[in-house]
């Protein structure tokens, strides 16, 4: 039994001396601090753009807010939230069980002509998602084949089900909000979120340069993709503009403010330092019942589920570098992991993927014999007629000229 088999064990234990496991991490731009990133842009209340519009400013589309660093309150603004995060470690976990580097439940919803997979790691809504409910195995709909009923019996004092075939909705919390009756809600166990640091609001002037700057117009009914009529300048007839499919110089131009209705200012910020926190809640784990499962089997799937999501930390953030979006490429400073141990105090501990894969897979097996199995297979569903029409209607869906994209 490896050190970490045996550390997770006892964090886990009914007499646990420990809090958590906890993920701190410091990162800059790429190239060096001072570099601009952007981060996730969310819709502006009405409210702010009337406030920006009194003020003569742009409305700024980021969530911002002041926090607690290092003992002083600092301005901050948001670069990553605990559901992205979330899906960045469940698409870690996706691509480690795609190269064979580590065996783990699925269900995977596929339309081969379309190119579409969807898997567990993918679903919004993990065991509850809608692809599920209104998908099918072996030509029975989802709730009413034998994998379905059986996920349906899942309950606050026997998780068993979700383990079995669905451990992520354990891990990063499940609710099935959308079917009727009241059905168990499962918190997410494993947190983790990034800020920046003393933030500074950027500025850019967009445009577009053509190498041989096309100038003139098409006619009213030309299309992109099809036959338009070329316009020559100064032609009389009614056209539009060859910029508006793609052809000649767009100037860069600055924002409008004071508009009726204001552009959003997404021009990035610099910030002093990226921050990354995470948690793994072993108060959360301790609060999952396996039903009439022995004590010590019961454990073994606690530490199984910590250890899950401790390999799908490191897989997705135990790199030198991350990218998070256009434009939010970051370079590791420095990490720590660590138990936190009662009264706060952390006990660090160096963890490497293979390490974190190891012990998942020891644990995994100590909790099978014990008589709580998780499976390790893929359960193909397919999509209902009426879902997959939806699939293929998204796919080829049409903008409003009638012309086709995706």
């Amino acid at each position: 039994m490896t050190d970490l088999v045996q550390r997770l064990l006892t964090a886990v234990a009914e007499d646990r001396q420990d809090a958590g496991i906890a993920f701190s991490g410091s990162y800059q731009p790429v190239g060096g601090q001072g570099g601009k990133i952007m981060p996730p842009t969310y819709p502006v209340p009405d409210h702010e753009v009337r406030a920006a519009q009194r003020e003569g400013r742009l409305p700024r589309p980021y969530l911002v807010e002041r926090r607690l660093v290092d003992g002083h309150q600092r301005d901050t603004v948001v670069v990553d939230q605990v559901p992205s995060q979330a899906n960045r470690v469940e698409e870690a976990l996706l691509a480690a069980r795609d190269a064979g580097r580590v065996d783990l439940p699925l269900f995977e919803l596929t339309m081969k002509e379309e190119g579409v997979r969807l898997t567990s790691l993918d679903f919004p809504h993990r065991y509850a998602d809608a692809y599920l409910r209104d998908s099918e195995v072996d030509g029975v709909r989802f709730d009413d084949s034998q994998v379905g009923r059986t996920l349906r019996r899942v309950s606050a004092d026997d998780v068993r089900p979700l383990y079995r075939r669905e451990p992520y909705s354990l891990v990063f919390g499940a609710w099935d909000s959308h079917r009727q009756g009241r059905w168990p809600t499962f918190p997410r166990i494993y947190t983790s979120s990034m800020y920046g640091i003393e933030y500074l609001e950027g500025d850019r002037r967009a445009g577009r340069h053509d190498p041989l700057n096309l100038t003139g117009a098409i006619d009213d009914k030309g299309k992109a993709e099809g036959d338009w009529r070329f316009l020559a300048e100064g032609t009389r007839a009614k056209g539009r503009r060859l910029s508006e499919i793609g052809h000649g110089h767009i100037a860069p131009h600055p924002p409008r403010a004071g508009a009726t209705t204001p552009a959003v200012r997404h021009a990035g910020v610099v910030v002093e330092e990226v921050r990354r926190t995470g948690w793994i809640s072993l108060a959360g784990l301790e609060r999952l019942r396996f039903g009439d499962a022995p004590a010590e089997a019961a454990t073994a799937a606690r530490a199984t589920l910590a250890a899950l999501a401790l390999m799908g930390d490191r897989l997705a953030f135990g790199r030198p570098s991350l990218w998070l979006r256009s434009g939010c490429d970051l370079t590791r400073i420095s990490e720590s992991v660590y138990f936190e141990r009662d009264g706060g105090v952390p006990e660090p501990v160096n963890v490497s993927v293979i390490e974190a894969v190891d012990a998942f897979v020891a644990l995994r097996d100590r909790a099978r014999a014990g008589g709580v199995i998780m499976d390790t297979d893929a359960v193909p569903v397919a999509p209902t007629r009426q879902l997959a029409e939806a699939i293929r209607a998204a796919l080829t869906s049409t903008s409003g000229d009638g012309a086709s994209g995706r």
